[in-house]
Formats: structure tokens, C-alpha cells, sequence
């Protein structure tokens, strides 16, 4: 499900099913006309093999445009293999796809590299490096930059001061209110940052073993759907897509919405239904690139951690720029993004 209208012509779609494992793997490969393509990898159930070849091409369209609107000199593309609805795969198992998913993307030729998303971590791209170089993000003990996590949420902290400063005049975190739902690892590291920032905080997880971390930061634990809806300035989406439809966005009492969640919309037209209720949303494919942004630099660019995170950082001036656009011009902040990407994507290399 994606937020932002982006068309589904990819350059190569690999769908094959794995040699050892036996699950299907789809590696999507939308554009490398600013180089080479750059995307997770995603182990997740699908309740039909088909589903996650949607997801593929969905998020590596969305993830060109999160790299053009980075200024990373990278493509879009995604990995996803649909795993049997149930438990997770064995230790056996879990080698046998990761290796599988190497060999598909050592055939492309270096035209795609992929990293950690949903269902995988630095330790698996270790395995998956076991058959492929292109593979980012590895423990930094094995030669990569490390969870990426924490770094998407320094990124994530810095779209909030933009958008409220957009949103309420100043961008004072401690002086507003926060919902936010999902405290994976990217999550936990928002929720954490909002406390030290002394905002005012409600937080929320499918998983109730993660109340700790709400009482830790001094959050108020409510249901998923309680979350959703509180009665907050702003909302955080921290888990995983698809929370913002015709349904939900009527039910929203923030008057703001920012956060590390993949495809927060359900189709491009729930934009145009916050837009008509006053909320102002802040599109996804911005807030999400810390990680991506810190990962690249380390390792493509050969930076230090430190040079990495004030790239960071920037993620604040790009989203404070097109939140600025789309008022000055009457448009979303999804339209005045989706401009943009596809004027840099266009305009290729040079």
C-alpha cells in the first residue's frame, strides 16, 4: 500500500523460488537511473505468494523516491519473500532463504544491493553477504555500518522539530503531545527520544510485552486502535503500513502526522482527505531515510558515523522544504514530494 502515486514500470522483477528453501523470492528493481538500486529485505507471511510481489513493487517505487528526495546517488528496489502464514522459520530454514535470497540478487549483476526491513537484521545480512557483496548494513564488526534503526530515528526526531514548527510556529518537542504507535526498534528509539525531549506521550504495541517501554518513558499504554485515535497533537506511525485510510483518517484527533512507518496510506487519495481535514502529514518516504541516509554515507561514501548522522539531520531542511511547498502552492506535502522525486529521478545522473 503506498502513499505516494508512484507508476509500477520497473526496470527487472525477479520472482523464483528458492533452491533450498522452497519459498517464493521477489526482488523488484524499480529504477537505477540514478544508480544502483538500494532496498530491504523483507521476510514477512503473505497469505499468497502474489501479495508479496505487490508489496516488492509498491515499496521499491517508493523507494526511489525516498533516495531521490535523500539526494542518495541510488535506485529503488525492494526484496520480499512470502513466508507460509504461521511461525517463523527455523535457524536451518532462516540460512537456507537468506542464501537463496543472495544467489537471486548476485544474478542481477551489482545492479541492486539490499539490507534489513521488516523480519531481518545486520546479522542477516552477514548470511546473505555469504553469497552476494551487495549487501548493506552488516554488523560494524563485519565490515558494515550497523543497525540502521537508530539512525532512523535520529531521522525521524528531525522531521518532528520540522513539522511542528511548520504546524505550530515553534519546534519545541516538549511543549506538544505525541501518539506513537509501534515500539519495534525503530519505535522504542522515537519514544525514548520524545521523553528526553519532555514531551507529553502515548504509546502502543500489538505486542504487549513492549509496555515496559512505555512506562520507562513515562507514556500512558493504550490499545493499538486507542493510539490511533487519541486525543494528541501528533501522531507517530512506527509499525508497519496501511494505518491511514477512509475509515481511520475520519476517527484521527491529531492535528499532525509524522513517523518511520513504510506505505502509512492505503491509496493516494486518503492524502487529499487529511488535507481536507486539516491534518498535515508528512510523507513517509522523507521521515523513514535516516537509516538508509547513515548506511550509504558509511559505507558508499566512506564517511565517519558522526559526518553520517548530520546528513541525518538534513532530513529536517528537505521535509521543512516541502512542507513549505505545499502550502505556498495549495498542494499536499505528498504531491509537492512526489514533484520533486520524480523531477530528480528524471533528471538522471548528471
Amino acid at each position: 500500500m503506498s502513499g505516494i502515486d508512484t507508476d509500477f514500470t520497473h526496470e527487472h522483477v525477479v520472482v523464483r523460488q528458492g533452491a533450498r528453501s522452497g519459498l517464493p523470492i521477489v526482488v523488484a528493481v524499480h529504477s537505477t537511473k540514478l544508480g544502483q538500486a538500494i532496498g530491504g529485505c523483507r521476510l514477512a507471511p503473505y497469505p499468497h505468494w502474489s501479495d508479496g510481489l505487490t508489496d516488492a513493487l509498491r515499496l521499491s517505487a517508493a523507494m526511489s523516491d525516498k533516495c531521490a528526495l535523500a539526494g542518495l546517488p541510488n535506485g529503488g528496489g525492494k526484496t520480499v519473500v512470502a513466508l507460509p502464514v504461521g511461525g517463523p522459520p527455523s535457524t536451518a530454514d532462516r540460512t537456507a532463504v537468506l542464501h537463496d535470497v543472495g544467489d537471486v540478487i548476485a544474478g542481477l549483476g551489482g545492479s541492486y544491493a539490499t539490507g534489513p526491513d521488516v523480519g531481518t537484521g545486520p546479522d542477516d545480512m552477514v548470511t546473505i553477504a555469504e553469497r552476494t557483496p551487495y549487501a548493506f548494513c552488516r554488523p560494524v564488526d563485519a565490515g558494515g555500518s550497523g543497525d540502521s534503526s537508530e539512525y532512523t530515528a535520529v531521522g525521524v526526531l528531525a522531521a518532528l522539530h520540522a513539522l511542528c514548527s511548520e504546524r505550530f510556529g515553534s519546534d519545541d518537542l516538549s511543549l506538544r503531545s505525541f501518539a506513537v504507535l509501534g515500539l519495534g526498534r525503530v519505535g522504542g528509539h522515537v519514544l525514548r527520544m520524545l521523553a528526553d525531549a519532555g514531551a507529553t506521550l502515548v504509546a502502543s504495541d500489538i505486542d504487549e510485552s513492549l509496555r515496559p517501554l512505555a512506562d520507562a518513558a513515562g507514556a500512558a499504554w493504550v490499545t493499538p486502535q486507542e493510539c490511533l485515535s487519541a486525543d494528541v497533537e501528533v501522531l507517530v506511525p512506527a509499525a508497519l503500513g496501511g494505518l491511514l485510510t477512509a475509515r481511520s483518517v475520519p476517527a484521527l484527533r491529531c492535528v499532525a502526522i509524522a513517523g518511520p512507518a513504510n506505505n502509512q496510506l492505503d491509496t493516494p487519495a486518503t492524502a487529499d482527505l487529511l488535507h481536507q481535514r486539516g491534518i498535515l502529514w508528512a510523507p513517509d518516504i522523507v521521515v523513514s531515510a535516516g537509516g538508509i541516509i547513515h548506511a550509504t554515507a558509511v559505507e558508499l561514501l566512506n564517511e565517519t558515523s558522526a559526518q553520517a548522522t548530520v546528513r541525518v539531520s538534513g532530513i529536517a531542511d528537505t521535509l521543512a522544504s516541502i512542507l513549505h511547498t505545499a502550502r505556498t502552492t495549495g498542494s499536499t506535502p505528498a504531491e509537492a514530494a512526489r514533484s520533486r522525486a520524480r523531477q530528480r529521478i528524471h533528471g538522471g545522473r548528471g
